[in-house]
């Protein structure tokens, strides 16, 4: 098994979701579920998905709301006994601090891991500047978030292949690095602009890789990730 590597399932359908989890048992560490599931049936997918055997479910959901709302669903999630969970930075010190606070409400063994959000795989510098008015580069902007988010009790952040090693550099071995945009070489890149390859986000520092498309279309997930390089690396 890897277990650095985290299958995004994209998808509204969740009997195609359940089907593609039976695939990856054995195989991956742990997988990914979003609004698109969750939309459609509920928080109930957790537990689909655990019963039909994987155990790390990484809630997509990008918390960003007032402290108070944030800290109930954090709470929420935990109880759920969800593995990892997102929060945009952006929220602010007062959010992610309550946030922090109730993913232990349950306890140290239950509280989700909290990854810190903030500039999404899908913008670049002309959408960071122009549109939204961020005046930092897009790496100098998650390096600064980064680094506030952990101060604000946030276990790590999530970083496209591009900006890996310039976190990593910044906030130490101290943070989780979760990684999407995970592409084959020479793959398509779809709705992502930042994208790289497994094996260089790894050297970079990342700690987990995030792949979506090219492990939930795969009829060979070991030949998949063989592709990418990634069956033997087991931590």
């Amino acid at each position: 098994m890897n277990r650095k590597v985290i299958c995004a399932l994209d998808t509204t359908d969740l009997n195609e979701a359940l089907d593609v989890v039976k695939k990856l048992r054995g195989h991956v560490g742990g997988v990914k579920v979003g609004h698109s599931l969750t939309l459609g049936h509920g928080l109930e997918v957790v537990s689909r998905i655990q019963d039909a055997g994987i155990d790390r479910v990484f809630l997509d959901l990008k918390f960003h709301d007032i402290p108070n709302t944030v800290a109930l669903a954090v709470r929420e999630a935990a109880r759920l006994q969800v593995w990892m969970l997102t929060v945009h930075i952006s929220g602010g010190p007062a959010m992610m601090t309550a946030a922090s606070e109730e993913a232990h409400y349950y306890g140290e063994e239950v509280a989700p891991l909290l990854m810190g959000v903030s500039v999404l795989t899908s913008l670049d510098q002309h959408v960071l500047t122009d549109h939204l008015g961020v005046c930092r580069s897009i790496t100098e902007q998650m390096v600064e978030l980064s680094k506030l988010g952990l101060q604000c009790g946030l276990d790590g952040v999530i970083s496209s292949p591009m900006e890996v090693k310039s976190i990593r550099a910044a906030i130490g071995h101290g943070g989780i690095i979760a990684t999407p945009g995970i592409r084959l070489e020479g793959g398509n890149n779809h709705d992502q602009v930042r994208v790289g390859t497994a094996t260089q986000a790894l050297a970079d520092g990342a700690n987990y890789l995030v792949i979506g498309r090219p492990l939930m279309s795969s009829k060979d997930i070991p030949a998949t990730l063989a592709q990418m390089e990634l069956v033997s690396m087991h931590k």
